[in-house]
């Protein structure tokens, strides 16, 4: 894990204004930037490789990346840079990178190389460091960003979109769910969906940022590992989509990947409608998004295109937002029934 010396200088150079990337001995340009938030920033970037050998062959990544599914055609990446002010932040860095290497399949966005490298603070001359994480680039966003544009067009989800784009974070989270011991992602979400559409095809739905993902099943068995429980929760899950047992976790309670369950049954609610299915409280006078969670306070549209999604869909999503974890679904259940919905509603 880190960076060719003689590329530190270009490294933290070129994306502060011009020049190329280093990651390890692979060598990127800087196109622009695509976002930012918090601490990170995401560029796009294109490999630059030696010769037209190399480029017919995937580039020197090509010999780094185990399945060439991830390579791209054009030598377009996805390059996230993170700014880290002190250990705890390191630690969260090097904790992503080796749960993301734990992970291998089509609807979890793989990482394909990184770096964690020092560099000195102009200004104070101590040294920071900076991690730079390569991934496939989705260029048409996350299902937030589309939400923001079909808002605009007044555009929605066919039900057949719905479902499939659904089936595909099931069939990422089974996946992460399966291992030994199983994970929980612990932050699904739209806005971790990248969502890339194709013509004549349902979108392709891919989950991202394990940054939060972490060995789901915990014993609480004081009010201080509870306590400790919520602390972590708040600062790492979403509120919107956050499960109750996260919110207000009993002292004596066993913690478990459906978290992630209840996170899914707001995505798929957000899916159709482009908000968590509790976001209404936050717009209420004396609303509690909080006692809108704990108490499964559903409202769904009863006017407007929105309004014609069929009842199995809201019957759906209800099952899954069963405020006690212990009669929640599991992933397998939720596979189950939604390719009875999917066989029922697309043709």
């Amino acid at each position: 894990m880190g960076c060719s010396f003689s590329g530190l200088n270009a490294l933290y150079d070129a994306v502060n204004g011009g020049g190329d990337v280093w990651i390890n001995e692979n060598r990127f340009r800087v196109v622009r930037q695509l976002g930012e938030g918090g601490f990170a920033f995401v560029f796009l970037v294109k490999e630059i490789v030696a010769d037209a050998s190399s480029a017919t062959s995937g580039g020197g990544l090509a010999k780094k990346v185990k399945d060439p599914a991830h390579l791209s055609a054009d030598g377009t990446y996805a390059m996230k840079k993170v700014l880290i002010q002190n250990k705890e932040q390191l630690e969260l860095v090097r904790e992503e990178i080796r749960v993301s290497s734990l992970f291998n399949h089509p609807n979890l966005l793989p990482l394909l190389d990184h770096a964690i490298i020092s560099v000195k603070d102009g200004q104070e001359g101590a040294w920071k460091h900076e991690a730079f994480l390569l991934f496939p680039v989705h260029l048409d966003g996350t299902l937030l960003d589309n939400f923001t544009l079909m808002k605009a067009k007044k555009d929605i989800f066919s039900t057949t979109d719905v479902l499939h784009i659904f089936r595909q974070l099931c069939d990422g989270l089974k996946h992460m769910h399966s291992l030994e011991p199983p994970y929980a992602h612990n932050d699904v979400k739209p806005g971790n969906v990248l969502l890339t559409r194709r013509k004549g095809q349902p979108p392709l739905a891919i989950l991202m940022d394990f940054g939060s993902a972490r060995p789901s099943r915990k014993q609480i068995r004081s009010r201080q590992e509870a306590l400790q429980l919520q602390e972590w929760t708040s600062e790492h899950c979403s509120a919107p989509f956050r499960a109750p047992e996260l919110w207000d976790c009993p002292s004596h309670a066993d913690i478990d990947e459906r978290t992630d369950i209840w996170s899914l049954g707001c995505t798929l609610y957000a899916i159709m409608y482009g908000v968590s299915p509790f976001e209404y409280a936050l717009g209420e006078s004396g609303g509690s998004l909080q006692l809108a969670i704990v108490n499964a306070q559903i409202k769904w549209p009863n006017t407007g295109p929105k309004a014609s999604y069929p009842e199995a869909l809201h019957q759906f999503v209800t099952w899954m937002l069963q405020p006690q974890a212990a009669v929640r679904p599991r992933i397998d259940d939720i596979i189950i029934h939604v390719d009875k919905l999917i066989a029922k509603f697309t043709k």
